[in-house]
């Protein structure tokens, strides 16, 4: 059975929000689409709710908390992307509920975005893989934040701190999602998520993976993505919409 055509997604936005659980996590395949947008001088801005200090068994949490950090910073650089923030939630035991739903909103009436970009959350990447448990549940808790951030009887501690509800989040979108019905050309800007994925260097140095090549790897998903929109390299999402018609 032929792959479905993508329809492409809605870029009449300003301002997004990306919110992963990890450091690299963007990288792993949508961090081209973010050079595009920032090339059309949209503001995206990172939320990493942990800093990823589980991530490398061979150093300690408290020394690659650093290392970890400094590198998603580079990498967003590379794609355009100033502001990184991280929310210091502890790597690889996160757990889906109101604490995670909390910090999120938190971040969401900060960055007051139009669109919130997370991960795939659904159980396995549309094979026998199984998705990781902090992508399933920081991309459950993004979808929920974006409306709980509008109503000001959730949290209301957070506007006594000097935020301000938000109800302006219109769609969350779901990159590498098995049910993607949308995806956005990256032929123009795949080099530089290629390059933004190499910044990770001492995270995958830490993996073992000696033969690792980013631009292979990433074309692994981006070619067959960018056949089914009829370009070269393309980006899927699973799309949810907040807004009524859409």
């Amino acid at each position: 059975m032929e792959p479905s055509t993508l329809e492409p997604v809605d870029e009449s936005w300003e301002r997004a929000l990306v919110v992963v659980a990890h450091p690299d996590d963007i990288e792993f395949g949508a961090a081209a689409a973010i050079a595009r947008w920032t090339d059309q001088g949209k503001t995206v801005v990172y939320c990493m709710v942990t800093s990823g200090e589980a991530g490398i068994d061979g150093i300690p949490p408290d020394e690659c908390r650093e290392i970890r950090i400094g590198e998603q910073i580079a990498s967003g650089h590379v794609v355009g992307v100033e502001q990184v923030e991280f929310l210091g939630l502890p790597d690889g035991t996160l757990e889906y509920g109101v604490p995670l739903r909390r910090a999120i909103t938190g971040a969401v009436r900060l960055h007051r975005p139009e669109i919130i970009i997370t991960n795939n959350f659904r159980e396995t990447w549309g094979g026998s893989m199984p998705n990781q448990p902090d992508h399933m549940a920081v991309g459950r808790a993004a979808m929920n934040s974006a409306s709980d951030a509008g109503n000001r009887w959730i949290y209301p501690d957070q506007l006594v701190a000097g935020l301000e509800q938000w109800g302006g989040v219109r769609q969350v979108w779901a990159a590498g999602s098995p049910d993607s019905r949308h995806g956005v050309d990256t032929t123009d800007t795949f080099d530089r998520g290629v390059q933004s994925l190499r910044a990770h260097q001492a995270y995958i140095e830490g993996l073992g993976w000696e033969n690792f090549d980013p631009a292979e790897f990433l074309e692994g998903a981006s070619r067959p993505t960018g056949s089914r929109m009829g370009v070269t390299h393309a980006t899927a999402f699973e799309v949810f919409s907040l807004v009524w018609g859409e």
